[in-house]
């Protein structure tokens, strides 16, 4: 990938469907743990199918910061020699980049025991809580003072019980990764349970950690001495999966997706179904037919349906933006509840000045009616998500469309438009 140096936008010629094959990339939430985490390890490890991006060139940053050696062996191949970690303080420049940066708090705590961590940057989608991870860091015996930094110390962590009072996908990571060296025996209930908190724990596991429970809300891990070296390869992005099935959708694509794990897109192709897209699924590929017409499934007694996220295994909160960018296409009416963050639906103005019609009800719900006809426009990327909708928007749009702050959405996806370019979009990446 080609990194921005300068401002850059996607011209979008919209209204052509695409045809052929895509790969799914190395999961991004799956990837930034995983690389903090091998920081616990005394020896190298072999990272495959490591997504190139944005936020995962940050993330190598801050290892190498901590003084670890992280570095770039292949395509998307990563070797991190953590031999060398001696600093306990988190750049506070690169921290500014992502929230995953306070991924690492859990392992310089488990391993130099100290970890001084500035507030993490990332998408402004909403309230963000670190309670989570503080009060776990707490129950396993850290010292946490809150100031312009998070200076956490341990004279030792040791195993413990930990409630976690919202099932937050990083605070159950961080817990994990300081757990997983802790003497004696931790419990994480109410732990998330997302398909990448399950890639991080089979990951740790195959260093030699030992964690009972994964895939459940209730994880048993016992501490031990030490974690070995080794390889892994970075599990499939379901969410990149489903921003493809919402765009082949919209777009009257013939498009089939390949490397998918078909058993993390149940509440997926659940609430897809519900806007009336018809998807067929294979061993590890799925495959969106062509020229569909988008009819929205109604409730029982012709009610309005509904379309909301929650914890995992709901319909994740990550694809509540591509769901309304599809929404707009289909036939009929549905309500978009967003239950998890409160800006993330304050994107839905841009499709609005598209032509999409869309009720903002409060700043966790959306009433979209459909199908509208949806015309080019000059737009602003406010953060990853909103930014694929609003190419998905403008790849079904008339005319030509113009995506400014494109870097938000080279964060998450991987070369989209070259991607994209190959199956026939008319896009291209422009220096503004």
């Amino acid at each position: 990938m080609s990194v921005a140096t300068a401002p850059q936008a996607l011209v979008i010629e919209g209204g052509n469907p695409l045809n052929g094959r895509i790969r799914t990339s190395g999961n991004k939430n799956g990837a930034l743990p995983i690389l903090a985490a091998c920081l616990l390890a005394d020896e190298p490890v072999t990272l495959s199918n490591v997504p190139r991006i944005r936020d995962v060139e940050t993330m190598l940053e801050l290892l190498a910061s901590a003084g670890a050696s992280a570095d770039w062996t292949g395509p998307n191949e990563v070797r991190v020699e953590p031999e060398g970690l001696a600093s306990h303080e988190v750049d506070a420049t690169l921290a500014e980049r992502i929230r995953a940066s306070f991924l690492l708090a859990g392992p310089l705590l488990a391993r130099l025991g100290r970890a001084s961590v500035p507030p993490p940057g990332g998408d402004v989608i909403g309230r963000r809580r670190l309670d989570p991870h503080i009060h776990a860091f707490e129950r396993l015996g850290a010292r946490v003072e809150v100031g312009s930094r998070y200076e956490m110390e341990t004279d030792g962590l040791r195993g413990a019980e930990i409630f976690l009072d919202e099932a937050s996908v990083m605070a159950t990571e961080n817990a994990i990764m300081a757990a997983v060296l802790a003497p004696g025996r931790t419990t994480i209930a109410n732990a998330a349970c997302e398909p990448h908190v399950q890639d991080l724990c089979r990951f740790l596991v195959s260093l030699g950690a030992e964690i009972d429970g994964i895939e459940s809300n209730l994880l048993r891990i016992r501490g031990v001495e030490r974690l070995h070296g080794g390889a892994w390869t970075i599990g499939p992005e379901h969410i990149e999966v489903g921003s493809f099935i919402g765009l082949a959708a919209v777009t009257g694509s013939d498009l089939t997706i390949e490397a998918v794990e078909p058993r993390d897109l149940a509440s997926i192709l659940a609430a897809f179904g519900r806007l009336g897209v018809d998807v067929e699924v294979g061993d590890d590929w799925v495959r969106v037919p062509p020229h569909q017409e988008l009819v929205i499934r109604n409730d029982l007694g012709d009610q309005v349906p509904k379309i909301e996220d929650g914890p995992w295994p709901a319909f994740p909160a990550d694809l509540t933006s591509i769901a309304v960018a599809v929404a707009t296409q289909a036939w009929g009416t549905v309500l978009v509840f967003e239950k998890m963050f409160e800006n993330r639906l304050f994107f839905v103005d841009k499709l609005v000045s598209m032509g999409a019609r869309i009720i903002v009800c409060d700043p966790h719900r959306v009433v979209v009616s459909g199908p509208s006809r949806l015309y080019g426009q000059r737009l602003t990327s406010p953060d990853i998500r909103a930014g694929m909708a609003m190419l998905i928007a403008a790849l079904c749009a008339n005319g030509q469309s113009v995506i400014g702050n494109v870097a938000e959405i080279d964060r998450g996806y991987e070369r989209i438009d070259e991607r994209l370019r190959a199956l026939g979009a008319q896009i291209e990446r422009v220096d503004t």
